[in-house]
């Protein structure tokens, strides 16, 4: 079933951090933390700056052909890789942790967004070539945030004993019963057993989280042409090992953070100041800080201790042991992707604010920020009950409480507002100032102290009789509250919460075609997306 789009500002959404809003409309206070303006000719100037960068092209290919080595890769695909080794193209990037089923709703609209504006600048600008990609942040090790799927209601969590990187962690049989689990609850759908099949494809008993969360995202997007990354390997962080030496050597990031945060406007919440070295060492079953106590470098839960001669040996022989946290991450991104255009929630483009100065000590282009798509999504069943209540969807952007009051102002047949009232009292008030001054000076204060209890006494009446009014309208209100919590699950954006799994059972391959249809590029803007009837 086709949706409809309509699009709003940000601001006007009500759901979204300051930092977010204030970035899209180009608030004068955070212009000196980033590069390039997101608009087509921020575009030019990181395509020029990316150009001047040598970026090794014939690694990353090589890469990617060995990390797609096991598929027969379609056509889209393969022209992707190997466009990657011509001077004029460019990535436009988006990066997620290997949520366990691709984990909230907007993990996918990232990724469509990357999808869109590349194809949308292989228009505007097609002396270039631009390639989607999604970078896989497998080496992340909370999985109490990607070990959880909520599904119609219904919270998932993958109960296991392993520990380190959720993405070197591994299917076990608790991971098959809880698919077994999903498919019961979206098998009756009718595409419930087409998607649990390409689940249930992509993690096999014993494959790493990373690769069946490669296989998964491959299976959806393939088409489309996206190239997925899987950074976690020793070949790619061999070449960024410069770059790991300087922080070793000089604890570089955090400098450069520190002296960012020294001028970052105080309205903004600091997301990630970094630590003395912003690197992890990584093996089976751990990730754990690197620490530096004098001239000894320690990781201190697995009872590691090298000098500096033998840590940067250690990183010469075992690369893959050093892991960039959220300072260095981003750095590592753009040193092995000739990428112009970073796609990220709020949340994200709020640290990567933090990071110019963390790019510029090494020399590694940044790119043009892009606030990532967002959409709520209103089937049939929702916008029936809305149009019962003779609102629109963008209506609900307002929180039920004043939803609630709208319509007993409007249906009410009693009236409500005292403000004439009010009025009126102060009026009388202030001849009563009067006629009590000509008396006697001293009875103006008098009069005034009752004139402010006259009028706290009205609004409270006001109030009163609200709450009154408000009990003829239970069922309204629980109305309401029905619609709020299919737009914004436990209060939160619903692509906060929800998982893509139901939406495919319910509407098929369509369901990821539609929001592709209804991304936008660089516009930054929020899109309802209804149903048709």
């Amino acid at each position: 079933m086709p949706f409809s789009s309509s699009y709003f500002p940000y601001r006007s959404v009500n759901s979204f951090s300051s930092i977010a809003i204030d970035y899209v409309e180009g608030a004068t206070d955070l212009k000196a933390f980033y590069q390039h303006t997101a608009n087509v000719e921020g575009i030019k100037e990181a395509i020029s700056q990316r150009m001047a960068f040598n970026t090794n092209r014939k690694l990353l290919v090589d890469y990617l052909h060995y990390q797609y080595g096991k598929f027969a890769i379609n056509e889209a695909v393969k022209k992707n890789i190997d466009s990657l080794l011509e001077a004029n193209c460019f990535t436009i990037t988006t990066a997620h942790q290997p949520n366990i089923f691709t984990g909230h709703l907007y993990f996918i609209y990232k990724i469509l967004h990357a999808i869109k504006l590349a194809e949308t600048l292989q228009q505007q600008l097609p002396q270039y070539n631009f390639v989607p990609v999604y970078y896989m942040g497998s080496e992340d090790a909370d999985l109490d945030e990607l070990g959880e799927v909520h599904i119609n209601g219904t919270t998932y969590r993958w109960q296991t004993n392993q520990t380190g990187a959720v993405g070197r962690m591994k299917v076990d049989k608790a991971f098959v019963g809880l698919m077994d689990s999903i498919h019961a609850q979206l098998g009756v759908e009718p595409y419930g057993n087409e998607i649990m099949q390409k689940v249930k494809a992509a993690y096999s008993l014993n494959k790493t989280i990373e690769q069946a969360t490669f296989e998964l995202v491959h299976e959806l997007f393939k088409d489309y042409g996206l190239i997925i990354l899987l950074p976690d390997a020793a070949k790619l962080k061999a070449s960024f090992a410069p770059v790991i030496e300087k922080e070793l050597k000089e604890s570089f990031s955090q400098k450069a953070v520190l002296q960012t945060m020294q001028h970052f406007p105080e309205q903004y919440k600091i997301q990630a100041a970094g630590r003395a070295i912003n690197l992890f060492y990584l093996e089976e079953g751990y990730r754990e800080r690197i620490e530096k106590q004098g001239n000894i470098y320690r990781v201190a839960n697995l009872g590691r201790n090298w000098n500096e001669n033998a840590m940067l040996l250690e990183l010469e022989n075992n690369p893959a042991a050093f892991s960039p946290n959220v300072i260095l991450r981003p750095v590592f991104q753009e040193w092995i992707l000739p990428n112009i255009a970073f796609i990220g929630g709020g949340g994200e483009l709020a640290y990567w604010l933090e990071l110019k100065k963390v790019f510029e000590a090494v020399n590694v282009p940044y790119p043009v920020l892009v606030l990532r798509n967002s959409f709520t999504l209103v089937n049939k069943n929702t916008a029936e009950k809305i149009a019962a209540l003779d609102m629109t969807a963008d209506n609900f952007f307002q929180s039920a409480s004043a939803l609630l009051e709208r319509v007993i102002k409007k249906h009410s047949e009693v009236q409500l507002d005292l403000s004439e009232q009010l009025a009126q009292l102060n009026s009388l008030y202030q001849q009563l100032k009067t006629l009590a001054a000509a008396a006697d000076t001293t009875l103006e204060k008098h009069v005034v102290a009752l004139h402010l209890a006259a009028d706290k006494k009205l609004v409270q009446l006001e109030k009163k009789m609200y709450r009154a009014e408000k009990k003829r309208f239970e069922a309204m209100q629980r109305k309401i509250e029905a619609v709020k919590n299919d737009l914004y699950p436990t209060g939160n954006l619903q692509e906060r919460v929800d998982n893509l799994l139901p939406w495919y059972a319910v509407y098929g391959p369509t369901f990821i075609n539609q929001l592709y249809e209804h991304s936008l590029s660089l516009e930054q803007q929020f899109c309802l997306l209804e149903e048709n009837s």
